[in-house]
């Protein structure tokens, strides 16, 4: 990994510098029943007109650009995509429900989800949270887990927001893989230790309480919504154990399962141009449809017909 200090390739490319360049951060103030507003941040990009776009969930470590990859394939394919950073919460309803007051902001009915990590557990307690309206159509797990007990190994969920900064991030930093790698893994690796330094203590230590308050998915609320589910399963050394993928896939016996021989934990900007074929083929099952996330489908000729 770069030990230079002068910041990590990957946000020295081209690529990056260019998806900067092109697409503003946002910010959306989102105000909740007891009164408080929370801010969050995101990237929106593609045809504005698409009503169920794709929408990126980060992992406790990533920042809404983690994904400025699939942002900028899918974007200039004619996706929608959005990816979000979320503020501080400290329960997964508190979470479920500041997000969908989110897309009631952006007036966004249902969406497609892709969730790495704890991005993926929200993912699926944000269908749980909102089964009786359907808002989410399908859903992409890329490492991901289903019961915070995949992080039993961790301290208890109390101590995060009483914690210092360097104790955080060297809990954070201790799931990461350590000597030789390969070029493009340690790449990735290098983006998010240098983006894991925006964040702030108090942004560390939410996610940390997320990613191990005691939660688990009900998976059958998912099945029951028929939610087309694809995981992305990277088969070398993740920070999610080979158990607990398996324990995933149980869950969801009718996903779709996208194989990767390699790309570490964050793979899609390792391996950002298989994980981009793999979101594409999952998104085209939802064409010329009106939960597509591409621009395909005319809502002023199906509001005519009607």
């Amino acid at each position: 990994m770069d030990k230079s200090g002068a910041g990590s390739d990957l946000t020295a490319s081209k690529e990056y510098q260019s998806f900067r360049s092109s697409i503003s951060l946002k910010k959306e103030a989102v105000e909740h029943t007891d009164g408080s507003i929370k801010t969050w941040s995101l990237y929106d990009y593609g045809p504005r007109g698409v009503r169920c776009p794709l929408v990126f969930l980060p992992p406790a470590t990533g920042t809404a650009d983690i994904f400025y990859k699939q942002l900028m394939s899918l974007g200039a394919a004619g996706f929608r995509v959005l990816s979000v950073e979320y503020p501080v919460y400290w329960s997964h309803q508190e979470w479920c429900d500041g997000f969908s007051k989110l897309l009631d902001v952006l007036e966004l009915d249902s969406v497609h989800l892709f969730g790495a990590s704890l991005g993926g557990f929200l993912a699926q307690k944000f269908a749980e949270f909102t089964k009786s309206s359907r808002r989410v159509k399908s859903i992409i797990l890329c490492n991901s887990f289903i019961d915070t007990n995949a992080f039993g190994n961790l301290p208890n969920h109390q101590v995060y927001k009483y914690s210092p900064t360097f104790v955080l991030k060297r809990l954070v930093l201790r799931s990461f893989p350590r000597g030789a790698m390969d070029p493009d893994i340690a790449d990735s690796v290098d983006f998010v230790i240098e983006k894991l330094d925006s964040l702030n203590r108090e942004q560390l230590a939410s996610r940390l309480t997320l990613n191990t308050v005691p939660g688990y998915v009900e998976p059958h609320h998912l099945n029951e919504q028929e939610i087309s589910i694809c995981l992305i399963d990277v088969l070398d050394q993740t920070a999610i154990s080979p158990k607990v993928r398996e324990e995933v896939a149980k869950c969801y016996p009718e996903a779709k399962v996208a194989h990767l021989k390699s790309g570490g934990n964050f793979s899609y900007l390792s391996h950002d141009q298989e994980v981009n074929v793999y979101i594409k083929v999952h998104l085209r099952n939802f064409a010329n449809t009106r939960f597509s996330a591409g621009e395909d489908f005319d809502f002023g000729a199906a509001a005519a017909e009607s």
